[in-house]
């Protein structure tokens, strides 16, 4: 089981040598990225952009871009329907935004006809290694899905499953997520947490074990769990791998919080894609997104081995 992103970076290193498409390459911190990833055997970058501008920032930074292909194209529209179109034609494994903006990169990841939507909604899967806590917390959804309904959720739920088993966590642990830890039918999301426990004890969801609602210290601290009337019945007591947020404002701030207060590594995934995503910021840091990359890449990996068996 991956405690800690060295143990993904190790699991990468199991895995048959994958290829990330790059939408619009010609940006520093992503070239500088997808180099170094290259360097360590996570993935062979595809690069679709400007070419002279990749060149000249690659000349720039001393990177040596002779080993990674480039396909031409300027206009950031088309750059990126084309480097979708890798992933969709399987020349590729995995699809990561460059320099364009977020809005035309999810139009090429949704296109009918060289995207790769599934037919059902997408979801955010961030994956911390924070310190103090001893192994991965998979935290979703904080960044994409505003206002999840309870299917949503199921679907969310088995989404980050996947990327949980990925990492070797072979039964995760979902802790769906409240204020309180007692269904209060003047709140509902209690009453969707408990829900999709019973869900999860009928087997419609499956692969985890569901046990909700829980509250923040219930779900990811073992002494407060401890200290908590009913924990003795309780299938999680603080020891949840995954963290599923009622709405995108409680997982937002949770991220962010992580993000300024704590010492931490992270990697994030956009899922419910025929392929993984890489959906990183300007402002991430280089190791995020290497860890965004190596991430990917085991997921990739799990979802080749799924349509296989």
């Amino acid at each position: 089981m991956s405690t800690t992103f060295d143990d993904i970076l190790a699991r990468v290193n199991q895995c048959s040598k994958k290829k990330l498409a790059v939408a619009a390459a010609e940006d520093e911190p992503v070239l500088e990225a997808v180099a170094e990833a290259q360097r360590r055997g996570i993935a062979d970058p595809i690069l679709v952009g400007d070419e002279a501008k990749i060149r000249e920032i690659a000349l720039g930074l001393g990177i040596d871009i002779s080993k990674m292909p480039i396909i031409k194209e300027t206009d950031h529209e088309q750059a990126a329907l084309k480097a979708v179109s890798l992933v969709h034609n399987g020349e590729a494994d995995m699809y990561m935004k460059g320099i364009l903006d977020s809005k035309t990169f999810l139009r090429s990841v949704l296109n009918k006809e060289v995207g790769l939507r599934t037919g059902k909604a997408l979801s955010h899967v961030c994956v911390f290694e924070i310190e103090g806590i001893k192994r991965l917390l998979f935290l979703t959804d904080v960044a994409f899905m505003p206002y999840p309904s309870l299917a949503d959720k199921e679907t969310i739920i088995n989404y980050t499953v996947d990327v949980a088993k990925a990492c070797g966590v072979l039964m995760p642990k979902v802790a769906p997520l409240a204020a309180v830890e007692v269904v209060n039918e003047k709140m509902p999301v209690t009453v969707e947490a408990a829900q999709l426990t019973k869900w999860n004890e009928e087997g419609r969801i499956k692969d985890c074990i569901v046990d909700g609602p829980l509250s923040m210290d219930l779900a990811i601290d073992p002494t407060a769990a401890q200290h908590k009337a009913g924990a003795d019945k309780r299938k999680i007591v603080g020891d949840a791998d995954i963290l599923l947020f009622p709405d995108i404002h409680a997982g937002n701030l949770v991220y962010k919080t992580i993000v300024r207060l704590a010492t931490f590594k992270n990697g994030c995934i956009l899922t419910g894609t025929k392929a993984p995503v890489i959906l990183t910021s300007r402002s991430d840091s280089f190791e995020t997104k290497i860890n965004s990359i190596a991430l990917a890449a085991v997921v990739a990996e799990h979802l080749q081995q799924q349509k296989m068996q």
